[in-house]
């Protein structure tokens, strides 16, 4: 008798989905195809001497330490340096026992998901919101509150009235989700305004706020605005951030920010995912960092960034037809189009390959898969002359569609 796997999976794992952008990604790896796909920094700018330079002193210098398991919240010094960028960014309060290194901030979505969601429960998201968090709060059978974006942000009138709908129906959300600064995919930014509104209404209903930040960093062009965590503090807000975006994915690391209470689960939960992150790649960031290494690197993308963002700019505006708009960040990676709504993005990317250009279905975005007329846009990974060249192609692909 074969053994029938699906008998034993559980329902979770049954009603899990993959990732679209990684599944799309498999179909993208060709050379001949302009990927517009991707969410990843360009790794020509790496900067591979200094990486090699850390990496060898990381191993000379703490020797078996970056070779064994380390402790699960992360080499003590790396955390203590993550603290002082972080308060001088104007976050306030922050102990090493607040922060501990995760498995890039994939896992911190991971396991705040897994301490705090329980099947049925309710999470308020933003629409369109990241993909990787609708997956991970999708995991624990979570149900989905959103509310809409504007060039603002998370728009507080339309949570105010969820929230007083939720109130009268006795439902308690067990976390706002947010990626206030150059959303993904959205590319806006939340401004001071609102954030300031949002701490207003987490006090009001008590709430808590789940901030993913991994694109904070890479500002190249307006005013910084505070995080959510330096306006609420960890008594309000649990802070994800990576070093994904702004220094390399290969590190896998990231690090979350929690009061000692919430810290505690993660901490538990994160022994029976992995036990600990790299010590080896802890150490390579730590020495990476404290040289001032990752700075001079950041330099280098915030000047370099806006010429590939423009390019995109100006190539949909010369290329594609009209009743298409679009966003203008000011930061991080993508350009988020709106489609006319008779356009179905899912339904031509087979004719987007085929004319050897890819980007990512907006649907995938949509915890409710409710809207079909938006893609999203990378371009952190390509080259000004192929952003002009796979927008071209695009352009004339949705012109045969309107």
């Amino acid at each position: 008798m074969s053994l029938n796997a699906e008998e034993l999976f559980s329902e979770r794992a049954l009603a899990s989905r993959p990732s679209e952008i990684r599944e799309l990604l498999k179909l993208v790896d060709s050379p001949e195809i302009i990927s517009l796909a991707g969410g990843m920094p360009d790794d020509r700018f790496f900067p591979i001497d200094r990486v090699v330079e850390a990496s060898t002193y990381a191993l000379r210098e703490y020797g078996t330490k970056a070779l064994q398991y380390g402790s699960t919240e992360g080499i003590k010094k790396l955390r203590v340096l993550l603290g002082s960028r972080m308060e001088s960014e104007g976050v306030r309060g922050v102990d090493l026992d607040n922060v501990i290194i995760s498995t890039a901030s994939q896992q911190g979505l991971s396991l705040v998901s897994q301490i705090f969601v329980n099947p049925g429960d309710t999470v308020i998201v933003e629409e369109p919101s990241y993909l990787g968090a609708i997956q991970a709060c999708a995991s624990m059978q979570a149900k989905f509150c959103t509310v809409p974006l504007d060039q603002d942000g998370m728009k507080m009138d339309v949570l105010e009235e969820k929230l007083r709908e939720l109130q009268k129906a006795n439902i308690r959300p067990k976390f706002v989700y947010t990626c206030p600064t150059f959303h993904n995919p959205a590319g806006v930014t939340m401004t001071a305004e609102r954030r300031r509104q949002l701490i207003d209404l987490a006090d009001k209903y008590n709430l808590l706020i789940v901030e993913d930040d991994p694109y904070g960093e890479i500002r190249f062009e307006g005013t910084s605005v505070p995080s959510l965590l330096a306006l609420g503090g960890k008594e309000r807000v649990v802070a994800l951030r990576t070093f994904s975006k702004i220094s390399f994915p290969g590190l896998r690391l990231g690090w979350i920010v929690a009061r000692e209470d919430i810290m505690k689960r993660i901490v538990t939960a994160k022994q029976a995912a992995d036990l600990c992150s790299p010590a080896l790649t802890q150490y390579i960031a730590y020495e990476f960092i404290s040289r001032g290494w990752m700075d001079e690197y950041l330099e280098v993308v915030r000047q370099e960034y806006p010429k590939k963002k423009n390019a995109m700019i100006a190539a949909l505006e010369k290329y594609f037809p009209s009743g298409c708009t679009w966003t203008n960040p000011e930061g991080g990676l993508f350009v988020w189009v709106k489609t006319p709504d008779n356009v179905d993005t899912a339904a031509i990317f087979s004719e987007a390959i085929a004319a050897k250009v890819a980007y990512v279905v907006g649907v995938a975005f949509y915890p409710n898969r409710d809207d079909n007329s938006h893609m999203r846009l990378n371009f952190s990974a390509v080259d000004p002359e192929h952003i002009t060249e796979g927008v071209h192609r695009l352009g004339d692909l949705l012109k045969t569609k309107i």
